[in-house]
């Protein structure tokens, strides 16, 4: 039985997930052993070029191994049962440097332990595979990175032979899953990190409610606002996986779709969205309509006020300067221009304008939960366009930002927000993926899990007639 995730699979809208997996390990129809080898060989194939900055194998091997022989002695399988996971070169793994995808980290010393992220992965039978690529330090939504290449997006060279951007910060962490090197990758989400390269690969990827999980043992780009998250195959991957690394229960909203109010939000979320978003967007929104969703469409005037909240450079560029300033000092030109330039934004900004930034977030945060009190969810495009090709990107400073600019727009409101949020696969079989983001404000992560399940269910039944 071949349980193996690539590219093709994932193209087509269909494949086993991880919860899949981890059944036919628990009931002995596979070993962990022989699933990860499908991994690491997939790992060493051209879809997963440039997704690793380096590789766990030997560690990997030995924890697959551990699960089989607890199986084979009657002893419990942990929930992720020795299948392949990636971990965000931000996160601690215990005898391996942490560099942020980045040269000025090249020297970093070997961490002394997991971070407790990877140590609850890790304790739940989670097999380390490897650091993953991204964009260096988290600082961009688009997931280039000059030091160590930057990862083709896997899923739309199937469809289209035009090599496409990843989406980043967490590039590598979703092409590890998308080119079946990974069942799930722990990765962060500051400004919509783990969403925008799962929606551009076709992927899911779930943005809890930041205080979740403990940020402890992780390079910070912005601690206001960065997550310890995960992008994963399917919804109920998202939800096992939250459960790990939140160390809690989760208990997703079971509740059918006729009887959930979602919000439709009109004010900047649909604004330029291309043909491809459109058009998958409007025909997602329609099949839930024809399945009893109740959706209303949400003037939310607050979001015309984030570009004044956010004109200094916002959290990201205060907190990162505040990080980086003494590196940048001496180590600057083994710098992405691109990120440190960002970075750089915040040394303009005083105490009196952080301090007056964190007050406005407080303003704002109330006035927007007030709006969306009455709904269960909210859906929107999770990016505005399909993932543009990668060439242009790579010597053009102006696109570059444009695009950044664009990607990071959506998914951004729901981390100032504090909120929580997740990207599923809303195209049909052999379109470019598009993600569509549920979201709600803080602690909803239950409900948002619940929606989507749900969500996820009505549009497979569409696509593939399967419930």
């Amino acid at each position: 039985m071949d349980f193996q995730i690539n590219p093709k699979i994932i193209a087509s809208g269909r494949g086993p997930d991880l919860c899949a997996a981890a059944g036919i390990v628990h009931r002995g129809e596979a070993t962990a052993t022989a699933l990860l080898v499908q991994s690491l060989t997939a790992a060493d194939t051209p879809a997963a070029e440039h997704a690793f900055v380096r590789r766990f194998d030997a560690q990997a091997r030995a924890a697959a191994m551990a699960v089989d022989h607890a199986h084979d002695a009657g002893a419990p399988v942990p929930a992720l049962a020795g299948l392949a996971v990636s971990i965000k070169d931000l996160f601690d793994v215990g005898g391996q440097p942490t560099t942020a995808g980045s040269a000025s980290m090249a020297d970093a010393e070997p961490a002394a332990a997991d971070c407790p992220a990877v140590a609850r992965m890790r304790a739940a039978g989670a097999a380390l595979i490897g650091h993953t690529n991204l964009s260096e330090f988290a600082f961009s939504g688009v997931g280039i990175n000059p030091h160590h290449g930057t990862p083709a997006n896997p899923v739309t060279q199937v469809l289209n032979a035009t090599p496409r951007i990843p989406g980043g910060s967490s590039s590598g962490a979703a092409v590890s899953v998308a080119s079946g090197a990974a069942w799930a990758a722990l990765g962060s989400d500051t400004g919509g990190s783990i969403r925008i390269p799962a929606a551009l690969q076709g992927l899911v990827g779930f943005k809890s409610t930041q205080r979740r999980v403990p940020l402890d043992g992780a390079i910070p780009l912005s601690t206001t606002l960065d997550t310890a998250c995960a992008i994963t195959r399917s919804v109920r991957d998202a939800a096992l996986v939250h459960g790990i690394l939140a160390a809690r229960t989760p208990h997703p909203l079971a509740r059918p779709l006729g009887a959930l109010r979602l919000a439709v939000v009109q004010t900047v979320m649909l604004d330029g969205l291309d043909t491809e978003v459109g058009r998958s967007f409007e025909q997602a929104l329609a099949l839930l309509r024809a399945a009893g969703a109740q959706l209303e469409e949400l003037p939310l005037a607050q979001l015309n006020e984030l570009a004044n909240l956010q004109a200094q450079g916002g959290f990201a560029a205060a907190e990162s300067w505040a990080w980086h300033r003494q590196r940048l000092d001496s180590r600057e030109h083994l710098y992405d221009p691109r990120v440190a330039l960002r970075i750089r934004r915040g040394q303009a900004m005083g105490a009196a304008d952080y301090i007056d930034l964190i007050d406005a977030r407080r303003h704002w945060i109330a006035a927007v939960e007030s709006r969306l009190a009455s709904f269960d969810a909210v859906l929107s495009p999770t990016v505005p366009m399909v993932a543009p090709p990668l060439a242009p990107l790579l010597g053009n400073d102006q696109r570059f930002f444009a695009i950044n600019t664009l990607l990071l727009r959506n998914p951004s409101v729901v981390n100032m927000l504090d909120g929580c949020a997740l990207s599923l696969p809303c195209q049909a079989p052999g379109q470019m993926p598009v993600g569509l983001m549920v979201w709600g404000p803080a602690l909803a992560d239950d409900t948002v899990l619940g929606v989507s399940q749900v969500i996820e269910t009505t549009l497979a039944a569409a696509f593939h007639g399967s419930h």
